[in-house]
Parts: structure tokens; sequence; C-alpha cells
């Protein structure tokens, strides 16, 4: 399942993350890739020690979590800390899958990345190209989202970022290790979610389906939760 989930960060907050992080040192983007990765890579990268990249992520991750939509979709059990990219002069990302399993470097840390999300942190008409491409069950889909959207997407799916040909791209990302392992039954708890929502606010939450459904949504996540 991939979906776009506007506002994750206001403009206020998409300012002060820029601030952290434009202000910062930048390095080859190659220090977190894996071998295919590093193949198809050319960007810059804030390092994951650098103090900016650290407080630009907990901005990010205090925003996700008040987030409903990124919450529902994602089911989100670990969030690896925010990484930031910045792109420009025809640095592009080939097409490459994410590692199976991320590893904080200097800590006991690791997910399982079963979801992977860019938070564009540019606005669009700022830059020509960089739009992220994933290919997904009904073919390449090309995205690029306003300045504080994110895109979800399974990081099972071969992706790639188009080159920059004018401006600089800048975006956060990252991934999660989801409650749910599984996509499919990630996917039917998102609609069945969303379907309740909906219908809730013709019939109110106290309505004997209304009830019944979430009854039927927690009892499939207590089946199909890892946590």
């Amino acid at each position: 399942m991939m979906i776009a989930i506007p506002e994750v960060l206001d403009k206020d907050a998409v300012a002060r993350v820029r601030s952290l992080i434009d202000a910062a040192e930048w390095v080859d983007g190659n220090v977190t890739s894996g071998y295919q990765s590093a193949l198809a890579k050319q960007n810059l990268q804030l390092p994951e020690s650098s103090q900016a990249a650290k407080q630009a992520g907990s901005i990010i991750l205090d925003a996700l979590g008040r987030t409903p939509l990124f919450v529902a979709a994602a089911l989100p059990l670990k969030v690896y800390p925010p990484l930031f990219n910045s792109y420009a002069g025809g640095q592009n990302f080939g097409v490459h899958v994410d590692n199976a399993i991320r590893l904080q470097p200097g800590s006991d840390f690791r997910i399982r990345s079963d979801l992977s999300a860019t938070l564009f942190l540019e606005e669009p008409e700022d830059y020509d190209g960089g739009e992220l491409i994933v290919e997904d069950q009904y073919g390449a889909q090309a995205v690029k989202l306003p300045a504080g959207h994110l895109l979800l997407y399974p990081a099972t799916s071969l992706h790639r970022v188009a080159p920059v040909t004018r401006g600089r791209r800048v975006a956060s990302f990252f991934w999660m290790q989801s409650m749910v392992r599984d996509g499919e039954a990630r996917r039917s708890l998102f609609e069945l979610d969303t379907a309740i929502q909906t219908i809730a606010q013709d019939r109110g939450q106290g309505d004997p389906s209304i009830i019944q459904l979430t009854g039927v949504y927690h009892n499939l996540l207590r089946r199909w939760a890892d946590a």
C-alpha cells in the first residue's frame, strides 16, 4: 500500500527543520548505503551522528505521533530515526530496494523495514526532476509532494529518485517496523479503520454497528500483530 499523508509538518515546522539541517555539514550519501544502493546513489546526506539531524529528526518523530493517518496506515512498532538527503546538479538515486534490516550505528537499535517513508522538505516548484518513482502493483508511480507532506510505501518495492536538473531537492527518509508484518493484512486493517471512521461521522461512535465493527478491527489486530 502506498499512501500520501498531507501536512505531517506545517510550514513553521518545515522552517524549523530546514534551519537546523541547512546550517549543518553534509557528506556523501553513501555513508548509509548497502552494496547495491552504493552503485546507484548520487546525493548528499547528513551524518546520523549530526546534532542537527537528531534535533530535526525529533521534530519529525513528534509530528508523526500526532498524525492519525500515519498511525492508522503504518501501525508502527518502531521507527528508525529520520535521516536527511539532498539532490542537486543532476544527482539521482537509481533503482534499488531498501535493506530488510536497518541497524543504527553505535547502538543495539534495529528494525525490520516493513515500510519506507519520504518526507518532502522543499516545495515542488522550486526544483525540476527529483520525483520519487515507486514500482507497485499498478506500475511505476511518480510522486513529488509539497513540503511537509509524506509518502508511505512498502520497503519491499523497487524505487528510485529521478535526476534533479534545477534547484535542490531536500527530504527526510526513514523506515518503520509495523506491528503487522503482512502488508495485505495491514491494508485490510487500514481500510476497515477508514470505513469505521467514515460511518461513525454519520451514525456516531455509540452506534451498535460501529461498536461491533470496532470490535472486529481490534480482534483482527490482536490476531495479526507482533507486538
